[in-house]
């Protein structure tokens, strides 16, 4: 495996991996996060995964850095065939347009498609989360067709609600609670993303997860809203 440590700042350093952003990488930053916790090296205090690189945060005055280096070095996976995993795929209904997707019309317009085009395009791949972040719960999904690819909007809006589905250039995402936002919002789900008041499991989904959205009607949205709230509804997992 191909990668290099450089510090940043005085009391961390990063793992960068030189590879090009695929899920396998994903799931070998991920298999040595989990072979970071178990080692338990003393003096590392936590790390931050991304698309491609590790940050690891150090108490200096109990690991140096010479030594951080030395240790990482012995963690890192020597080629990654045993990140080889089956991921969980979550179904995620989806309500588009109308209030709930003010800018599925714009979308529609810029790639020069129907409105229709657009939620069947948006629903066709499966797509891979490579970490949370930038909200807590929210998904970095990649894999959405370009053909739908929007830059973000002129201006954007002090209030996004919990749940809206939108897309950003090259990327789609959902907004885990309600937040301001200038990405093109073509939908909502009713899921909870974000659940502080569960211990056992605060966020729906985690690094590695395969995604699939469905578009339900406004019954539909109403329905599981409903059944989200009392605590019965149960999230299609595969």
């Amino acid at each position: 495996m191909d990668f290099s440590i450089k510090p940043v700042g005085d009391h961390a350093v990063k793992i960068q991996f030189n590879e090009a952003v695929s899920p396998q990488l994903n799931r070998i930053i991920k298999m040595f996060c989990e072979d970071l916790e178990y080692a338990a090296i003393d003096g590392i205090e936590e790390w931050v995964p991304a698309f491609d690189s590790v940050t690891i945060y150090y108490e200096p005055s109990r690991l140096v850095y010479k030594e951080i280096c030395k240790k990482l070095r012995h963690v890192v996976p020597d080629d990654g065939e045993d990140a080889i995993v089956n991921p969980r795929h979550v179904y995620v209904p989806v309500l588009y347009g109308g209030e709930h997707g003010p800018d599925l019309k714009r979308v529609a317009e810029y790639n020069r498609l129907t409105e229709k085009e657009v939620i069947v395009r948006h629903q066709q791949p499966d797509y891979f989360i490579y970490m949370l972040g930038f909200l807590p719960g929210f998904p970095y999904l990649g894999g959405m067709s370009e053909t739908i690819a929007t830059p973000r909007l002129p201006e954007p809006r002090k209030l996004i609600n919990a749940g809206a589905v939108g897309i950003a250039h090259e990327q789609t995402g959902i907004y885990p609670v309600a937040s301001p936002g200038g990405w093109n919002i073509i939908g909502q789900t009713p899921l909870k993303l974000f659940d502080p008041n569960n211990d056992d499991h605060a966020f729906l989904f985690r690094a590695g997860d395969v995604v699939h959205f469905y578009e339900i009607t406004e019954y539909g949205f109403s329905e599981i809203k409903e059944q989200v709230a009392d605590g019965t509804f149960n999230v299609k997992l595969k």
